[in-house]
């Protein structure tokens, strides 16, 4: 071959790859608007057997003459409000751990006033925005509210602009530890403070005397309790016990250890069955999960439970001060802790449809950038997965991650079983989770009912992960949303 046929061949073959890389960079463009019921295909699974479920012929309604939109999946209860709350937000200058940030605030604080409510009682919340100019919208994290009242913008409503307001309504149904933040540019706006603490208590009240929260979050680097640098403390007597509810509002795991045994009586609001005291070890929370531990204050000194290195909570007298304990090596493996379910039966019947969540990474174009993305089932965002499922399914997820990194998977609307990791079946109590850690290398199968209609995100809660693409989308059959993703409310949950 003569120098100007390789010449020509090279220019043949460079052109080829410039117009593979135009096209791909072309097909990776978003429009300035689009519905989230457009992005990627819909997956309907497999049976029990293996077998690929078909989409429906009716197209999901089963009978009915048209589809449901979110916007009529509200809380139907229409009695007067039991709990009702005013927060606006807000932008600027706030000072925290000793600095001056620019972030967001609610009502003047962050983090935001903390929401208490019964079990049962119905919780109003009036969200305005003061003056936060991408706008404003608020999830209430681990809380399965209707499909409506979930707070993320572009798909169950419109972001709320400066100057306008909405209103959510939900029925605290359980007892347990949540948060709520912010779905609109979450990855600037939970950062920056716009989040706050909710907990609801069983019918009767607060049922122990030291009940403690434990809201862990970091403003640009300085980690804070509660919205304060350093420890916190709660008077309490030798032999007396205390609930502490931490709140891991970060991207990354938060580590808390003790210095007395500890029992982890409740992960993500639900109850543990029968946990035992734990030494020596820590209790690993992914991001946007919640850990209740219960501690007993000491003969002598004070019980200090580490939130992190820079963090503590120390409950006694007043007058003790313990010293911070080293951070055991070793981490509870919550998947073998507590007792099994009587009978050794799972909580929920054989599933009837599986999906796999498989997160990957690979280089490619997200709206027209090049870079290294994260992948769900191999493809980039927006041809991602929408897992489509009837109501009164039994739903496994395997979720595979082979990304080189840890997720925390979050599961909006519903709580879910844990039930395998890397193929071998959980051997302690039943762990209920909205917010889950998968390893790198690591498989974890999850269990749930679709008992709660709606189209609802399932995504890494490792905020600017989810802003990378690393997002999909759980949708009822028969199920609409007329939001859009940008739009006149320049909708962008992530």
């Amino acid at each position: 071959m003569n120098s100007r046929t390789r010449t020509v061949v090279a220019s043949v073959a460079a052109l080829a790859l410039l117009g593979t890389l135009g096209w791909l960079w072309k097909a990776s463009l978003l429009p300035d608007t689009y519905s989230v019921m457009s992005m990627g295909q819909p997956e309907f699974g497999v049976d029990a057997k293996g077998k690929p479920i078909q989409a429906p012929a009716d197209g999901g309604h089963h009978g009915k003459k048209s589809a449901t939109s979110v916007t009529d999946l509200v809380e139907p209860t229409k009695r007067k409000a039991d709990v009702v709350v005013e927060l606006t937000a807000q932008s600027g200058l706030i000072s925290k751990a000793g600095h001056d940030i620019d972030g967001f605030a609610l009502n003047g604080e962050t983090p935001g006033p903390a929401i208490e409510a019964r079990q049962g009682q119905l919780v109003e919340v009036r969200l305005r925005n003061q003056n936060v100019e991408d706008g404003v919208a608020l999830h209430w994290h681990g809380i399965d509210v209707p499909n409506a009242e979930d707070g993320v913008a572009g798909v169950t409503q419109d972001a709320v602009l400066p100057g306008k307001s909405h209103t959510y309504r939900f029925v605290a149904k359980e007892p347990g530890t949540y948060w709520y933040h912010s779905h609109q540019m979450s990855h600037e706006q939970v950062a920056g403070g716009l989040l706050g603490p909710i907990v609801i208590q069983p019918p009767t009240g607060v049922p122990q005397k030291h009940d403690l929260t434990a809201l862990a979050h970091t403003y640009q680097g300085n980690r804070t309790l509660n919205g304060e640098a350093g420890d916190a403390r709660a008077d309490a007597k030798p032999g007396e016990t205390a609930r502490i509810r931490v709140i891991n509002t970060d991207n990354g795991t938060l580590s808390t250890w003790s210095s007395v045994p500890v029992r982890v009586v409740a992960i993500d609001g639900r109850d543990l069955q029968n946990p035992t005291p734990v030494a020596n070890k820590r209790i690993e929370i992914p991001a946007g999960g919640r850990a209740d531990l219960e501690v007993t204050v000491p003969k002598k000194g004070a019980a200090r439970v580490q939130v992190g290195a820079a963090t503590a909570f120390i409950v006694g007298p007043r007058i003790s001060y313990p010293k911070a304990p080293a951070q055991p090596a070793a981490a509870l493996d919550l998947l073998s802790y507590g007792s099994a379910h009587p009978g050794g039966k799972a909580d929920l019947p054989k599933p009837n449809r599986i999906f796999d969540y498989s997160i990957g990474r690979r280089p490619g174009f997200l709206n027209g950038r090049p870079g290294f993305w994260w992948t769900i089932n191999g493809r980039i965002l927006p041809d991602v997965p929408m897992f489509m499922v009837r109501e009164g399914d039994v739903v496994k997820l395997r979720i595979d991650n082979h990304s080189g990194e840890a997720h925390p998977m979050h599961l909006h609307g519903h709580h879910a079983l844990v039930v395998a990791r890397n193929g071998k079946a959980v051997k302690g109590g039943p762990l209920w989770v909205d917010s889950i850690d998968v390893k790198d290398d690591e498989t974890i199968d999850l269990v749930f009912l679709a008992n709660n209609p709606g189209i609802w995100m399932d995504h890494c809660h490792n905020l600017p992960h989810a802003a990378e693409g690393l997002v999909a989308h759980l949708m009822y059959e028969g199920i609409t949303t007329p939001y859009k993703i940008g739009g006149r409310a320049a909708n962008q949950p992530e």
